[in-house]
């Protein structure tokens, strides 16, 4: 089982990596909008189709074409975990390396949107700190690290339950064979 966490962990996990970095210079160019999100996403659910093809590739290789659906979930969320990881770690070095403004153009417009909408000045304005506390806090490295976990990990965790439930098979029963009768 752990053999095959790893190996498509691992794959997953460089998977989500090239294509955040392959993606990046289209989502600073989308201006943090909708196509950004969508584009995101799908990178996000294309690395976790490894998810799938790990715990169909353990019931049909290793456990004889049967798992339940409590080993398929253990191993969809190990391979998730470890994409994961490998997601928040490239986006911190990314990040703090060479994107570091990245984040100040979403944070804008979060603060132009709170400033656009109908209210007292005294809640505008407590919208408006809230979003900049957010924005402080996003310069902390173990924060950001948050932020970016929970991005991927509830895709992960829906197509991990998705995948486990589908790919849920019960051993086939060995016919008994009757003693023979002389």
């Amino acid at each position: 089982m752990k053999k095959t966490i790893l190996t498509f962990g691992l794959i997953s996990g460089v998977l989500s990596s090239v294509m955040m970095c392959g993606t990046l210079r289209f989502l600073s160019d989308l201006n943090h909008g909708q196509k950004a999100m969508v584009i995101g996403y799908t990178t996000i659910v294309l690395s976790f189709l490894l998810v799938y093809f790990g715990i169909r590739s353990y019931r049909d290789n290793i456990s004889n074409g049967a798992i339940t659906f409590g080993r398929g979930f253990t191993i969809g969320i190990c391979i998730t975990l470890i994409s994961c990881v490998f997601y928040v770690v490239t986006w911190e070095i990314v990040y703090f390396n060479f994107l570091h403004g990245f984040m100040d153009g979403y944070f804008a417009k979060l603060i132009q949107k709170a400033q656009s909408t109908p209210g007292t000045p005294e809640a505008i304005q407590a919208k408006v700190a809230a979003i900049r506390h957010s924005q402080q806090l996003y310069e902390n490295p173990f924060v950001n690290a948050l932020y970016t976990f929970i991005e991927p990990f509830p895709v992960g965790l829906l197509i991990t339950l998705i995948s486990a439930a589908i790919l849920r098979k019960k051993p086939q029963s060995q016919p008994t064979s009757l003693p023979a009768t002389a």
